[in-house]
């Protein structure tokens, strides 16, 4: 049986980029699924429950970022994560 991988683009919003806060938010949503969730921000590959993973991708703003979740909640990972990012992770 083979893994179901989820993917959504976004694009980071936050004027000061995803900074340590939003990364801390990310890992630690990212860590409530079972799935594996991966960012790819240009060339770069980030495993999403690690903070300093997610800070080394240095995503500044308007920065499009894919997400990319695999495994059995896949769905309702990205639908979580992507969340994060579409209200600008609160900081508004």
């Amino acid at each position: 049986m083979s893994e179901r991988t989820v993917v959504r683009q976004v694009v980071v919003g936050m004027r000061q980029g995803l900074h340590a806060r939003p990364a801390d938010m990310l890992a630690r949503e990212a860590r409530k699924w079972q799935s594996r969730i991966e960012l790819v921000a240009g060339s770069q590959r980030a495993d999403g429950k690690s903070i300093l993973e997610v800070l080394t991708l240095a995503a500044e703003a308007g920065t499009y970022v894919v997400i990319e979740a695999t495994g059995p909640d896949a769905d309702e990972a990205i639908d979580a994560i992507g969340g994060l990012f579409e209200r600008n992770f609160d900081e508004d």
